[in-house]
């Protein structure tokens, strides 16, 4: 018995020395088993691989890239909108709503179902706190926030809109608010280096770089416009933000994209800041977009195309008692010149027309029967509901002027596609803002491939053509040739964008 208690107290002893020692090692560099490796040898570079004197332009060149972002960013704000609904819709979920819902908890269950957030971009162009913005950043909204660089948030107040041009201005009581200046857009030409800076998928103050990729670009919702094109990345939220030169200068409020995939493919469009300009002031002024016009119609087809050998507008018809009538104008003149300023096309002579003060005097320069005229015109304000200047080719074929309630189905071209009137109350349930005109599609065939369009979707022109109505669409799809990409300007909710469909 005293032997075995003699080994169980040597164990015992044995064990306190061990775990001693143990604890002595872990606190004194650790067992060998248990010790940390020895530390690895390195060596960072100290020097830059490439010589900073050897690219000297581009420090320079990146240096100026600051300078102009850091000098421009202050006047780009986000805007924030809220509307309250009834219940959250069916479908198709708007991708701003899927990004962006409201991020407070909700009282009850159904709270969060009665308000619609959106989330849109702007610029200061005034000392006084006027934002230019998109007209479908902020249509039908019930409240309407801008937060500004600082991450200071104001309320704003909508002072006028214009769904046709897509412009709206907004105001914040702020002082000290740094604007920026509105370029001549005239100036611009393909190949101007810009930026591109906005709010897309609420990751505010992003700044994307291109050039122009082209102007004078047709403007599908106003026929008196047109656009900048640009391969400036521009995404959902970027509408309304500013695109801007060299000199921090705006130049155009971006507004619309070509896509496949909804994202930035590359192509974004721009209204120019002339057309800008002239909105923003006919806002302020007298509440609304006053727009001149002369008077004149061409044949379909001619809007963007120059008359024949020549620069110039070939005057196809006079809407009587118009300027044009009065000026004289007559059938078969071409129009080279107005006010001084070289005319291309329709569309050029168009917005050069929109630009005009109401009732003022302008020059033409025309050339009729092959010998030069100048003739003078006296600009007035477009009338409510002129056509905006397109005649039928002479006898088109019959079309059936009977309206259906029927799904339609396009002609060889876009046969996939299932087409239905877009009704009020269609309009309403699809959230779309107003002005919108064009047909809904009803069904896709799903062998088709035309994944990116989806059902509810609003084709409103085809090829820059309007289709405000199934027999419009049955009408332009029955001339389209299957074999070449077709253009659909679509809306969906509460964005417009670009679809290019392309033969299979």
């Amino acid at each position: 018995m005293k032997n075995l208690l003699k080994f169980f107290l040597f164990v015992a002893v044995l064990s306190i020395l061990i775990s001693a020692l143990y604890d002595y090692r872990l606190r004194h560099g650790g067992l060998n088993l248990l010790s940390r490796p020895a530390p690895e040898k390195y060596t960072l570079a100290s020097e830059p691989n490439v010589d900073s004197k050897t690219v000297a332009s581009l420090e320079a060149l990146n240096r100026e890239r600051r300078e102009i972002i850091n000098s421009v960013v202050p006047s780009v704000v986000a805007v924030k909108t809220s509307k309250k609904i009834g219940g959250r819709r069916g479908g198709t979920m708007d991708p701003f709503e899927f990004f962006f819902r409201n991020q407070r908890q909700p009282r009850n269950p159904q709270e969060e179902a009665m308000v619609q957030n959106s989330l849109g971009s702007g610029v200061i162009v005034t000392n006084e706190g006027h934002i230019i913005t998109n007209s479908h950043v902020v249509d039908q909204v019930d409240e309407i926030e801008v937060q500004l660089s600082d991450g200071r948030t104001k309320k704003a107040r909508l002072i006028g809109s214009d769904a046709e041009a897509d412009l709206a201005v907004l105001k914040i009581d702020e002082p000290g608010v740094k604007p920026l200046k509105l370029a001549d857009s005239d100036q611009v030409q393909a190949g101007d280096f810009v930026l591109a800076i906005g709010n897309p998928f609420g990751f505010e103050e992003t700044v994307t770089d291109g050039i122009i990729s082209s102007k004078g670009r047709p403007n599908r919702a106003d026929a008196f416009g047109d656009l900048l094109q640009t391969n400036a990345a521009i995404n959902p939220g970027n509408s309304g933000g500013p695109l801007v030169n060299l000199r921090g200068e705006v130049v155009g409020i971006n507004t619309a994209i070509i896509s496949r995939s909804g994202g930035s493919q590359g192509i974004g469009f721009a209204i120019p800041s002339n057309n800008v300009r002239t909105a923003l002031e006919s806002l302020l002024k007298q509440g609304r977009i006053i727009r001149g016009y002369l008077g004149i119609q061409t044949r379909a087809g001619q809007p963007n195309q120059p008359a024949p050998n020549s620069d110039g507008v070939v005057v196809d018809d006079v809407v009587p008692g118009s300027p044009a009538a009065e000026a004289q104008l007559q059938k078969g003149d071409v129009i080279r010149k107005f006010n001084g300023r070289d005319v291309k096309s329709l569309l050029q002579l168009r917005s050069l027309v929109s630009q005009v003060e109401l009732n003022k005097n302008v020059e033409l320069e025309i050339v009729r029967d092959g010998k030069p005229i100048k003739v003078a015109a006296q600009i007035k304000e477009q009338p409510v509901g002129y056509n905006t200047g397109v005649v039928p080719q002479p006898n088109p074929p019959p079309q059936s002027t009977e309206p259906s309630d029927q799904p339609q189905r396009g002609g060889a071209a876009l046969g996939a596609i299932h087409v239905g009137e877009l009704t009020p109350d269609i309009a309403q349930r699809l959230d779309l803002p107003n002005g919108v005109h064009g047909v809904v599609v009803t069904d896709v065939d799903p062998a088709s491939g035309m994944a990116e369009l989806q059902k509810g979707d609003v084709i409103e022109e085809i090829n820059q053509q309007p289709v405000a109505t199934v027999a419009d669409f049955n009408k332009v799809v029955a001339a389209l040739d299957p074999s070449q990409p077709q253009v659909l300007s679509v809306c969906r909710h509460r964005a417009r964008s670009f679809l290019v469909l392309r033969p299979r």
